[in-house]
């Protein structure tokens, strides 16, 4: 048949691969019958998705050096902002930029992690990955939802992947607006997306298709308080790290042609050199049973009105003329920016009841011992934010907890 191989055209072909490690035969002498088969050299050298050799002249040392520096600033940014948010010191180290691909963040990235992905859609177009390791994950999130940082048992959930990209969100949003300072125009992004990865069995086209290819990779050494002592990864397309470098050149070299030069300052004019102040003459005679004048604060009294005289009747002084603001924009109460802190968290309590007991009836409590309270049964319970009485309701069981359905708002 067309295209097959018989049996001695297949021994032929074995014996030729056997001959040519002595070099009687070259391996790659195609059989009889057989030129459309492909030697098995060429698929094993065909490399992995996301391996390969690193070509480092995509960026040069000065490519490297600009794109740190931009992302030092705005890492920065977001290290204020992740103070904000789990109320302990934040320290992100001068970065670390140099060209990876997939398998080299396989190789040195402990898995699994989560892989947190930001489009940029106002001022600037691409993409970057932040990667973070799960237990980092776990201390942040724990630490913004009001713990200690140390409830880190478990797998990631539904819950931490939300924290975690709200907590990125707001991050990379002052990372953004550091952008928009450096490049004088508004910077926008995405909703971050977080996923957890083990990396060994995904398929990186899956999450980016920059991650395919030769990337640029910018290591953080990020310390939380006392708890993470770790590194944080950003990841961006090539051509995406060039065009944000270039375009935060662009500015600061369009910025310093805008600025007109200083024009030298004026070297300002001696000050003509005081006059000393005569004393006034004093008749002798006069002196007799007077005490005698001090000397030094009571002649410069003297003689100011002498001095200030002349330059009072020169002065042009005139009421003070101000604007009315009777026909401009009134603020009204109220009207503050409030979504700037609706993501700070409150105590909310509920309060059963309460009463007051002598030391001594307290000494004697004991498992079993009732505590009679200063409400009365299906009377409302009531409910305080950060110890303020703010609402009364009723007691409800949602499934097997306890909760509480709001009646009256307390004005």
């Amino acid at each position: 048949m067309d295209g097959m191989l018989s049996q001695d055209e297949i021994n032929a072909l074995l014996a030729g691969m056997d001959t040519s490690a002595g070099g009687d035969t070259p391996a790659d002498a195609p059989a009889d019958g057989g030129g459309d088969a492909a030697p098995a050299e060429a698929a094993v050298s065909t490399p992995p998705v996301g391996g390969g050799a690193i070509d480092e002249s995509l960026l040069t040392d000065s490519e490297k050096d600009a794109i740190g520096e931009v992302a030092n600033i705005s890492m920065g940014s977001s290290a204020t902002t992740l103070y904000s948010l789990v109320n302990q010191k934040v320290n992100i180290t001068t970065p670390q930029v140099e060209l990876a691909n997939w398998e080299n963040v396989i190789n040195n990235y402990e898995r699994p992690c989560v892989f947190i992905q930001i489009k940029y859609t106002v001022g600037l177009d691409g993409t970057n990955i932040l990667i973070l390791k799960e237990h980092d994950v776990m201390v942040i999130t724990d630490l913004m939802m009001g713990g200690d940082g140390t409830n880190t048992d478990g797998e990631i959930g539904e819950l931490q992947l939300s924290a975690i990209s709200e907590a990125m969100n707001q991050m990379m949003g002052a990372a953004a607006t550091s952008l928009s300072t450096m490049i004088n125009q508004k910077v926008d992004i995405s909703p971050p997306q977080a996923t957890v990865l083990d990396m060994i069995n995904d398929d990186p086209s899956d999450i980016a298709e920059f991650l395919t290819g030769t990337f640029v990779k910018i290591s953080f050494k990020m310390q939380v308080g006392e708890l993470v002592d770790s590194t944080l990864m950003q990841l961006y397309p090539i051509d995406f790290a060039k065009t944000l470098k270039d375009t935060v050149i662009a500015a600061d070299e369009s910025s310093q042609e805008a600025a007109p030069a200083a024009a030298p300052a004026p070297e300002p004019a001696p000050a003509p050199a005081p006059q000393p102040q005569m004393a006034p003459q004093m008749d002798p005679s006069m002196m007799q049973g007077q005490p005698m004048p001090q000397m030094g604060m009571p002649q410069m009294q003297m003689a100011m009105p002498q001095m200030m005289a002349p330059q009072m009747m020169n002065m042009n002084i005139q009421p003070a003329q101000f604007q009315n603001f009777s026909g401009g924009t009134t603020i009204m109460a109220g009207g503050e920016n409030i979504g700037i802190i609706k993501d700070v968290p409150l105590e909310v309590t509920v309060e059963l009841g309460r009463t007051a007991k002598p030391i001594s009836d307290i000494l004697d409590f004991a498992p079993g011992t009732i505590i009679e309270l200063d409400k009365v049964a299906g009377e409302p319970v009531d409910v305080l934010v950060n110890g303020k009485f703010v609402a009364k309701g009723e007691v409800v069981v949602i499934e097997e907890s306890f909760g509480v359905r709001v009646t009256e708002i307390v004005q």
